[in-house]
């Protein structure tokens, strides 16, 4: 990696020595034509420093959501191939904009497709996952000093020879996946947040941004729940040792350094405390919250081995991700039990269809699906090694009066399921708990997160 330098002033700022630099812009970062004014001019201030730059760019604001909505108005079930060809003009529209944007400032600017990039994926329409990147196209525009802008989102198959798209996520994977194949200094993700918070701030006002989180860590946030990196890029970051930079599209300062095994803090990076930061490291790197589960109680299941192995048989076939699952303790005079899991929203039509479909051979008795559930999960490596976390959530819910559905744990996670309309509530007393309030309220620049 190319060294880096930072400057002593008030914004913190951290720049690299010449380098290769990916950079990512979301929906709400170029949601208008001020919007792709404003992110073209980040661009060329970052080319003027002499830095290659290679940029990934999401649809405008809600492109993406009104192009389901017209499909869906002239077919209820969209023919994937059609779909995924209608889903990436969003992308072309905003690399094509924004490269345009950047002429007029005097630089020279290269739009580029996902399969003229080189984006190679599986074959798997709306949900592709990428298998290799042949950047050639865009290594020949660098070389000749151009800003190289790529559709994200999207990438074709070698053997159907069509348009693909990543699914949820999918700009983020695209510049985590280019800075691999470019050897980039750094994958520079924007958003209309400042970083990496320790909560949603639209959810807990005084969450506070971290200057690093580890990769562990922050797979864990976005598996649970945290919108401003997206698990799949987290994860193909960590594989390929790609450093990412959370940053908000709207501010200047440093954001947060995601960090694999091995990475260290950039030289020179100087920490944002404006939000009342510790230098120490905490027990608790942040706490997560998600609105989109569902739970299913299939209620009187005969407690015999194999029971439980026929359900999420059934549930997996019907492509369901089942995330929580708790067991009842069987009634003695019965033989039944209950057993309980949570899943995505969107999954749950399919896998309630799919389990009454067998309910004679498995044997029980009911299902019961509730959507209305939130789930709080915290997360912090220092968790291995300090006691007391749980009794501190526990704790702090029993205060609030805030009941438990569900726990699930992992080495460095401790996830409870709550009423959705507990949800913020939970959020905002844990965090307190925990002691990672700051002095001041969060900025959000814009509304989404992303």
């Amino acid at each position: 990696m190319s060294g880096i330098r930072s400057h002593p002033s008030s914004d913190k700022r951290v720049e690299f020595d010449v380098a290769l630099i990916v950079q990512k812009y979301g929906g709400s970062s170029v949601a208008d034509a001020e919007s792709i004014k404003r992110v073209a001019k980040r661009i060329v201030d970052a080319r003027r420093a002499g830095h290659d730059v290679v940029v990934a760019v999401s649809a405008m604001g809600d492109t993406t959501d009104e192009l389901l909505d017209l499909a869906s108005q002239v077919a209820p079930i969209p023919a994937p191939r059609e779909l995924d060809m209608l889903l990436s003009s969003g992308e072309r529209i905003s690399m094509a904009l924004l490269a345009m944007a950047i002429h007029s400032m005097g630089f020279e600017a290269r739009s580029f497709t996902g399969s003229q990039a080189g984006m190679i994926t599986t074959a798997d329409h709306g949900s592709a996952r990428i298998v290799d990147v042949t950047p050639i196209r865009l290594r020949e525009a660098l070389d000749e000093g151009a800003i190289v802008i790529v559709a994200g989102f999207q990438g074709f198959n070698r053997d159907t020879r069509d348009i693909t798209t990543l699914g949820r996520g999918g700009s983020d994977t695209t510049a985590v996946a280019l800075a691999a194949a470019l050897e980039a200094d750094v994958c520079e993700i924007y958003s209309d947040v400042d970083g990496i918070f320790t909560a949603d701030p639209r959810v807990v006002p005084k969450a506070k941004k971290l200057t690093v989180v580890s990769a562990e860590e922050m797979l864990e946030l976005a598996a649970n729940g945290a919108k401003v990196l997206y698990i799949r890029a987290v994860e193909y970051a960590r594989r390929h040792g790609v450093l990412i930079h959370a940053r908000s599209t709207f501010s200047s300062g440093v954001g947060t350094y995601v960090l694999g095994q091995g990475m260290n803090l950039p030289e020179g990076t100087v920490p944002d405390i404006s939000g009342g930061e510790e230098m120490e490291e905490p027990i608790v790197a942040g706490v997560a919250t998600d609105l989109g589960q569902a739970k299913i109680t299939v209620i009187g299941v005969p407690d015999v081995p194999g029971k439980a192995a026929e359900i999420f048989k059934v549930v997996a076939k019907s492509g369901a991700n089942v995330d929580m699952i708790v067991q009842n303790v069987s009634a003695a005079t019965t033989g039944r039990t209950d057993i309980s899991f949570t899943l995505p929203k969107t999954d749950a039509a399919t896998a309630l269809k799919a389990l009454a479909a067998d309910q004679s051979e498995i044997g029980f008795e009911n299902l019961v699906h509730d959507d209305q559930i939130g789930k709080l999960s915290v997360v912090g490596a220092g968790m291995r090694t300090h006691t007391g976390v749980s009794a501190t959530l526990f704790e702090a819910l029993s205060v609030a009066g805030i009941n438990i559905e569900m726990i699930s744990t992992s080495e460095i996670r401790i996830s409870v399921v709550v009423r959705g309309d507990d949800l913020a509530e939970a959020a905002r007393v844990v965090h307190t708990a925990y002691g990672l309030d700051g002095d001041i309220e969060a900025t959000v620049y814009a509304g989404t997160g992303r």
